[in-house]
């Protein structure tokens, strides 16, 4: 499981997406998000805009990215 450190509360999942390279770009993250590829904590999140705060855990393409924050 990968670690990303965001320096804030939160993350938007579809910045997240982003940050993590898992997506080229937000058009991409979007779609990915929107046809219900992504989870968060275990469940399906259709939402680009989700807050992602320090401990959740975010998969796609059978990775599992695991947010912590340095505030």
């Amino acid at each position: 499981m990968e670690e990303i450190t965001i320096h804030t509360e939160f993350i938007k999942l579809g910045q997240l997406l982003k940050l993590s390279g898992l997506c080229g770009s937000g058009t991409d993250a979007k779609f990915i998000i929107a046809e219900g590829l992504v989870k968060v904590n275990t469940e399906v999140e259709t939402r680009r805009g989700k807050k992602i705060v320090h401990g959740d855990v975010v998969e796609f393409d059978g990775q599992k990215i695991k947010v912590l924050a340095d505030v």
